[in-house]
């Protein structure tokens, strides 16, 4: 795969600002590239799913890699956008942390989610700034809104980060959280999980957080 775009900082010249001609491109994109990966897709399995000539496909993304990449980044919008207006619950920590794991998981193990991150992973390694660009769009501003609710509960005196930065309990929490459930949607794609098995991890998340970082004082 020829790198395109290898710096990172060039991909934010990418805008999902799109004519309605170029998002019709895009939409077939993402399902071309999300079902085949990228290496499988081409410009003319895309052309025919948008059902717009080869030229219409090349005037608005001057070729493959950087449409894969406009896809990426379209995709980790939408899937940022899900979780955006979660919101930290005063007075009830394990609630907020509830509703927070919750929205996390909605996104992580969707399908669409899983089979970027598939791809992602796959091409990572020959298109370094592909994975770049798909940690800072998704993985990390979803990071930064799990950080900013835990900073509102150790503000309202609800967990305690006296010992731990919110980074790195951020980091905690989206571990926790994602573990073992992320890694079976991976890799047993024939066999969802079901909403109990999701809600049960989710309880236990909460609980192991709440045990490490909630205030005891408060929170006995």
């Amino acid at each position: 795969m020829k790198n395109a775009v290898t710096d990172p900082s060039a991909l934010a010249q990418l805008t999902l600002d799109l004519c309605p001609k170029a998002r019709t491109v895009l939409n077939a994109a993402s399902k071309i590239f999300l079902t085949h990966g990228f290496n499988a897709a081409t410009t003319d399995m895309i052309q025919r799913e948008a059902g717009v000539s080869k030229s219409t496909v090349y005037a608005h993304f001057s070729n493959k890699e950087k449409l894969f990449l406009a896809v990426v980044q379209n995709e980790c919008a939408s899937f940022t956008a899900s979780i955006n207006d979660i919101k930290f619950i005063p007075g009830d920590i394990t609630e907020s942390l509830r509703v927070l794991g919750h929205a996390y998981l909605s996104v992580a193990l969707s399908a669409p989610a899983l089979s970027l991150y598939r791809v992602v992973v796959a091409e990572a390694p020959r298109f370094p700034a592909l994975g770049h660009m798909f940690y800072n769009s998704g993985p990390k501003i979803v990071k930064s809104m799990v950080a900013n609710c835990l900073t509102q509960a150790h503000n309202a005196n609800e967990i305690d980060l006296s010992n731990i930065s919110v980074d790195e309990a951020a980091d905690v929490f989206v571990t926790l959280f994602r573990s073992e459930l992320h890694l079976k949607c991976l890799t047993h794609p024939d066999q969802p999980l079901k909403k109990a098995t999701i809600d049960r991890w989710v309880d236990i998340a909460i609980d192991t957080f709440v045990r490490s970082y909630g205030n005891r004082q408060v929170n006995s």
